[in-house]
């Protein structure tokens, strides 16, 4: 018996790797990106393909660690002045889209015919833009550290801030909350569990990697990399914070350290695997059958959210005197739901502002949503003129002034 289910998780383990390995190659070659091949290997060894999985929720909650890796790599490289430098764009050109887009999107819900408050959860969570989705295209396009990315980056980061005051209005929302539930006391966890990581984070971690490398073990190292990600991603779990949050913490605080480089290549095997595995598991979460079913609500609903949600991030985007082909670039990036959306659908659907229906066809909506970023992207890549460069001046350079370093291409330079 015990045999028979090892066979059974040895083939969903082969089944896994073969789909990524063998869809997002084809998918690339096709120029649709990898995340399109993802979501495709995933959608045929799901439940609605060859049935090779039929709990696509159980690969989803492992793979999530995916989008946390990914967060702890992007916190290493933000130090905390580089942070600092961007506190307008968090909190002023972030809050201005969730706050915008997620007024737009609970009207479009409300004309639904759904509750406000049903309409307002629908709503805020298609705001919720997919962390993984956007910023494997930024790199992908290699534009990450641009200040185009920067502000992506920016946007995902108050975003994810936002789902912490989402599910305390959840639980302030429901139709039957306990009498004793107060919706300062999330607020007020999750403070104290930031607090503490930032204080563990300042005063422990570099003195613990120095201890571990001074013993020269490898993996030892590796272990202690992982722990930090995943315990930092705990501590923030356990105070009802995101715990892609945590990781991106744990990261911008080692950010300054002399072991970030070596962090860096300990997890980066991790986060790869892990990150297509999520990509795989959304792909595996769509039900064929209940669009089929639904399949004008279902249509209706992504086009109208995608539709009233871009056209929030333009004109957010347009009132913070972005160029016209950034701010259409970011309409291309921004404009689905993303991973948090579930864990706030989930939270409305256990709390009875959803009922089991409106859970399936909004998170049917958003896994659409992100299937279709990749091709808004490519088209959007496609048909939008090149940009000019301007010359400029360029004859007659003049009060120049700055310093180079030139690397070369050999062995010690490619380490």
């Amino acid at each position: 018996m015990a045999a028979e289910g090892f066979s059974q998780d040895l083939v969903q383990a082969v089944g896994l790797l073969g789909a990524g390995v063998i869809a997002v190659p084809i998918f690339r070659k096709l120029k649709l990106g990898s995340v399109l091949g993802y979501f495709a290997g995933g959608l045929v060894i799901g439940p609605s393909g060859i049935g090779l999985f039929s709990n696509p929720e159980s690969v989803l909650h492992v793979a999530e660690f995916g989008v946390v890796m990914f967060l702890f790599i992007i916190g290493l490289e933000m130090q905390p002045s580089r942070l600092w430098n961007l506190r307008g764009e968090i909190f002023g050109l972030g809050v201005a889209q969730v706050g915008l887009c997620g007024a737009l999107l609970t009207g479009v819900g409300i004309l639904a015919g759904l509750s406000p408050a049903a309409a307002f959860i629908a709503g805020m969570g298609f705001v919720l833009s997919s962390t993984a989705v956007v910023m494997q295209m930024l790199n992908e396009r290699g534009e990450a550290s641009t200040p185009q990315g920067q502000q992506a980056v920016s946007i995902l980061l108050l975003e994810d801030l936002a789902i912490v005051p989402l599910l305390a209005v959840v639980a302030v929302l429901a139709p039957a909350k306990a009498a004793e539930s107060s919706g300062i006391m999330p607020l007020l966890i999750g403070a104290g569990s930031l607090i503490g990581l930032v204080i563990a984070g300042k005063y422990l971690l570099n003195p613990m990697f120095r201890l571990l490398a001074n013993a020269q073990a490898r993996e030892v190292m590796t272990g202690a990399a992982l722990l930090v990600v995943l315990g930092s991603a705990l501590a923030m779990q356990l105070g009802g914070l995101s715990m892609a949050m945590g990781a991106f913490l744990a990261g911008v605080l080692l950010s300054e350290s002399t072991f970030r480089h070596q962090l860096e290549a300990d997890i980066e095997p991790f986060r790869g695997l892990l990150l297509g595995m999520f990509f795989l598991a959304v792909g595996m979460s769509l039900d064929l059958k209940l669009i089929g079913q639904e399949w004008q609500v279902v249509a209706l609903g992504v086009a109208a959210f995608m539709l009233v949600k871009a056209a929030g991030i333009f004109v957010v985007a347009k009132l913070f005197r972005t160029r016209t082909r950034n701010a259409i670039t970011r309409v291309a990036l921004f404009s689905q739901g993303g991973e948090f959306a579930f864990v706030l659908y989930s939270a409305a659907a256990a709390a009875g502002i959803f009922d089991a229906r409106i859970n399936a066809i909004a998170s049917a909506i958003v896994i659409l949503s992100m299937a279709l970023t990749p091709l808004v992207v490519l088209a959007i890549d496609r048909f939008m003129p090149p940009e000019r460069e301007s010359l400029d001046g360029v004859e007659h350079a003049a009060d120049l002034k700055g310093r180079i370093l030139v690397v070369g291409f050999g062995r010690f330079g490619q380490v």
